[in-house]
């Protein structure tokens, strides 16, 4: 558990969440579809929408381990998809894909992680003015560090990212029992500098961080260590102090968004109605998760890309309940 100096959360917020929980969302599945399962193993999704196209980004690769590729397929409407090619490293597993449009809407931004087995783990970018011819892959901070998503905020026009590591003292190749979290701010997503240190135990890893429409910052962390319970963090500007809740559940490839409405919805691996791992959705409170509906999943799944359009919730996903091998699905969920 969350220790209880992590688990302060401002008395302000009380208000707030009471809000919420009493416009508490229902959600109706609209569709859902397989748009890709050509390799042995397609995974970790995102999402987003780009001179008019849906781009859904994932990793490709033969196995769960090994080199791995990032795939990138575009829709009009997210009922037909078009291979639009890979991007690829030799040597190297990249994974985790994130993509966001730069604040003068003129590039589109793609953030991985890259494994290595020589040269250990360091993020990537790479970005492109047409969709088609993507600049060459460019590394990302210090060896170890994973900026795993990238974030606008819209005060500043400047990209926030958290980034783990998973041995900040020895530099690896072990894992440590305790890792790092941090936060790290850029103009332009090519040089980062540190913005503030998250103080989370229980091995914090994989974080989504969002800008609200009151000008908070909010994070969704998942933890490997302790009770395995997620964290949730809130911040104002300049966003150096962080207060903390826990989440409530485990959480694996989070990811949530505020919808127009100011309601926040999330995405992650969880544990529903049914027995095992799902694609969860919930909706989300600056201290709480609340299981809002499952998605036809099971097994290896989940981390999903989140991307609301023409009043409704487009999710991207993987999920392997339907054969021997995970597969890319896309859902449309109509919140009410």
């Amino acid at each position: 558990m969350i220790p209880r100096l992590f688990s302060i959360v401002l008395g302000s917020l009380g208000l707030l969440t009471g809000l919420l929980h009493a416009q508490a969302p229902k959600a109706e599945l609209v569709s859902v579809e397989k748009i890709w399962d050509q390799a042995g193993h397609n995974a970790f999704t995102d999402l987003t929408r780009f001179q008019n196209l849906f781009y859904c980004c994932f990793r490709e690769a033969s196995s769960t381990t090994g080199e791995g590729v990032i795939r990138i397929l575009l829709s009009s409407t997210g009922k037909v998809w078009i291979d639009q090619g890979t991007l690829a490293e030799a040597g190297t597993d990249l994974r985790d894909p994130k993509l966001i449009i730069t604040p003068d809407n003129k590039r589109l931004y793609l953030l991985c992680a890259g494994h290595s087995a020589t040269q250990g783990r360091q993020s990537r970018y790479a970005t492109t003015q047409d969709g088609k011819v993507w600049t060459p892959l460019q590394k990302l901070l210090a060896k170890g560090d994973t900026l795993w998503r990238t974030t606008v905020n819209p005060a500043d026009k400047r990209f926030y990212a958290a980034s783990f590591n998973i041995h900040p003292n020895s530099g690896g190749p072990a894992p440590e029992p305790e890792w790092s979290l941090k936060t790290y701010a850029s103009t332009d997503g090519s040089v980062w500098q540190l913005s503030s240190i998250m103080q989370v135990p229980g091995q914090p890893a994989e974080t989504t961080l969002r800008f609200l429409k009151d000008g908070s910052a909010l994070a969704l962390v998942t933890r490997q260590g302790g009770d395995r319970k997620g964290a949730i963090g809130m911040a104002k500007a300049p966003y150096r102090e962080w207060t903390w809740a826990s989440a409530g559940v485990p959480l694996g490839g989070p990811n949530f968004i505020e919808l127009p409405d100011g309601r926040l919805i999330a995405g992650s691996r969880g544990f529903g109605a049914t027995p095992g791992a799902h694609m969860v959705l919930f909706t989300m409170t600056p201290n709480s998760l609340t299981p809002l509906l499952e998605l036809p999943s099971g097994g290896d799944c989940s981390y999903p890309g989140l991307y609301w359009h023409d009043d409704v919730l487009h999710v991207t996903y993987y999920s392997s309940h339907e054969g021997n091998k995970a597969a890319i699905y896309h859902a449309q969920v109509r919140i009410k």
